[in-house]
């Protein structure tokens, strides 16, 4: 099991790294599109779709409807301008989104009447988490591409490695000191200690970053407001994994899927990023 593990953890790094350093803008678009159609048919398990037959013609609807999207974005992808009139809204969306989620992982199982069974509104949901994940990578991804092709590369990382650490020090903190259950009903191993050893880690993780590169991710922005922005896209990405979680536990499975062997699904390894991306990428280009 730990072999296997090791082996795909290998295939993912490799498969992610080839798709930031050496697609192009609208290559790597589809490929995240790929990532959201797969992530769609795992979703159906969620809203209890059984059959095999609806799951993929679900599936296949969102996967049609976000490549003819990207296909008629292509050549704004390849100048590096993404989704200019309505990405505001899908951000705010999102956000939006996230906050109600927050409110049904507090108030679980309690809140689950209201969309356990409800396959619509499920649907609903998976769509506010999926595209707007999409829209904030490519964002992040591409800004000022046409200047410094990697100029957006580097602060797509940031965030990536941002939730990455944090998740990696709330693992060692919560098995350290771990005593006071997060959301009990919604993830028992979750703790208050690991959380914060998560943001600590991220905190000094962003310090690095500043220290090094910090004109690079600031640009004209306010540092203590870049600071308390990774610290909150942390706090976010926590309330990604803690949503998944409330919803396998509704449709009582263990994983998303078994598409990546020893990892579990697609779902399972993005649901802390598809809170962060969208919270981070809202706040900096348009708040910060």
């Amino acid at each position: 099991m730990l072999k296997e593990r090791v082996l795909s953890a290998i295939v993912l790094i490799a498969l992610v790294l080839c798709a930031l350093f050496l697609f192009t803008p609208f290559y790597f678009a589809l490929a995240l599109g790929l990532v959201a159609t797969l992530g769609m048919w795992e979703w159906t398990q969620f809203a209890r779709f059984k059959q095999p037959l609806a799951r993929f013609c679900l599936a296949a609807f969102l996967g049609s409807f976000v490549f003819l999207w990207l296909y008629t974005e292509g050549n704004y992808l390849d100048a590096g301008r993404v989704f200019e009139n309505y990405l505001p809204l899908l951000l705010i969306n999102s956000v939006a989104w996230w906050g109600l989620a927050l409110l049904l992982v507090i108030t679980y199982p309690f809140s689950a009447k209201f969309w356990s069974k409800n396959k619509p509104l499920q649907l609903l949901f998976a769509f506010s988490t999926l595209i707007p994940f999409i829209a904030a990578v490519l964002r992040l991804r591409l800004e000022r591409y046409t200047q410094d092709a990697h100029h957006g590369l580097f602060l797509l990382l940031y965030v990536f490695v941002l939730v990455w650490a944090a998740d990696s020090g709330a693992y060692f903190a919560g098995r350290a000191f771990g005593k006071h259950k997060l959301a009990p009903r919604v993830s028992p191993g979750k703790t208050w200690e690991g959380v914060l050893g998560g943001l600590l880690t991220a905190v000094f993780l962003a310090f690095i970053f500043l220290h090094f590169s910090g004109e690079t991710l600031l640009g004209e922005r306010n540092m203590s407001g870049f600071i308390v922005l990774s610290v909150a896209t942390v706090a976010i990405s926590v309330l990604g994994d803690l949503t998944e979680s409330m919803f396998k536990r509704e449709a009582d499975i263990k994983d998303s899927s078994q598409l990546i062997p020893g990892h579990g699904g697609i779902l399972d390894r993005i649901d802390s990023l598809t809170a962060a991306v969208p919270f981070f990428t809202y706040f900096y280009f348009f708040l910060l």
